[in-house]
This record gives C-alpha cells, sequence and structure tokens, in this order.
C-alpha cells in the first residue's frame, strides 16, 4: 500500500459528522505518527506522510467535496505512478452496522458518491476500509443523517472501529489482505 484517501467533506461544519469518518481513520494515523497534513492546490488536498514498517506511506484528504473525491485520487495516483491495488480508500458505509468496519478489495461504488468519483479514473481493484455509519429508518433521510453527528453512543462505536481498523494496519501495509480481513472480521 502507498497511499490512503480518506473520504470526507471539507469545511468545519463536516468536521464531526458521519460522512467524515474517512477523514477521522487518516487524521487518526497523523495523530498517532506526529505528522502534520498540509494543503497541496495541485491536488486540491490536504497531504501528509509516515514511514510505517519501512514503508512510505501518503495521508490524503480530498478537498474536493465527496462526490468530487476523484478529482483528486485520480491525478494524484496518476502523477506519483501509484498502481489503484496500492491505494486504500476509507469512506463511510450505510450498508453496515455503527462500528463496523470491512475490507473490500475490489469492486463497484455500492452507491457511495465518492467511489463512484473514483472509479472511472482508477478502475475498480482498489481496497477499500468500509466505516459502518448505519442506515436511518426512512430512506428519505439518508443526506441529513450522513451530514448529520452521531449521538454520544454511535461516536464511542465509531471511534472504537478506527482503532480496530488501525489494528490490521501491518498487514495493510503489506498488501496481506485476507489476514487483515481475518481479524478485521472476526470482531
Amino acid at each position: 500500500m502507498k497511499v490512503i484517501f480518506g473520504l470526507g467533506n471539507p469545511g468545519g461544519q463536516y468536521v464531526a459528522t458521519r460522512h467524515n469518518v474517512g477523514f477521522w481513520f487518516v487524521d487518526r494515523l497523523a495523530e498517532k505518527y506526529g505528522v502534520a497534513f498540509k494543503a497541496d492546490k495541485k491536488f486540491k488536498a490536504e497531504i501528509a506522510n509516515i514511514e510505517y514498517g519501512g514503508h512510505k506511506i501518503w495521508l490524503v484528504k480530498p478537498q474536493t467535496f465527496m462526490n468530487r473525491s476523484g478529482q483528486t485520487a485520480v491525478p494524484f495516483c496518476h502523477f506519483y505512478r501509484i498502481d489503484a491495488s496500492d491505494v486504500l480508500v476509507a469512506y463511510d458505509d450505510l450498508d453496515l452496522p455503527v462500528g463496523v468496519a470491512r475490507i473490500k478489495c475490489s469492486g463497484g461504488h455500492g452507491g457511495h458518491n465518492g467511489l463512484r468519483d473514483i472509479i472511472p479514473g482508477l478502475g475498480k481493484n482498489f481496497v477499500r476500509l468500509r466505516i459502518g455509519i448505519g442506515r436511518p429508518a426512512n430512506k428519505s433521510d439518508v443526506t441529513p443523517w450522513v451530514l448529520g453527528k452521531p449521538s454520544a453512543e454511535d461516536l464511542i462505536l465509531l471511534e472504537r472501529c478506527i482503532d480496530d481498523s488501525m489494528s490490521v494496519m501491518d498487514w495493510m501495509v503489506q498488501n496481506e489482505w485476507q489476514r487483515a480481513m481475518n481479524q478485521l472480521h472476526s470482531d
């Protein structure tokens, strides 16, 4: 793995929303390794680098809003000649219960607009870290749900989920996805 794109929306009003759990994941990695994100106008992103197990890994937060995440991810990967198989995208997933994380090694967008914007430029063969935010009871409430703040109880579950996801980083960095899945999916 060479780059982790954490998906979310820029701006203070979105920081604590469910839609930004991808940002939360890369923020936690940056905090753990004592690095700060810096604005990069060329890629419309905030970018940091960490050294993990002898590997340099880019942490990237697109600043284009969720639905335009490909405007960052695609040019970044092309410029640095990063193959889609070396990409991890962390994002919120309505189809998983709150606080459940799953790794998926390829596939479609599953209705997620951030992935929908990335796939045409990178293809489908990048790895996903799906962080469950649950689904509202009413389909018409999806937008307010994803752009809303989780309850205190859900926030605890999401924080624990991010910790669990970080605990399999050794395997993710080595592209040992099956081992990472076995550990993460057994929780």
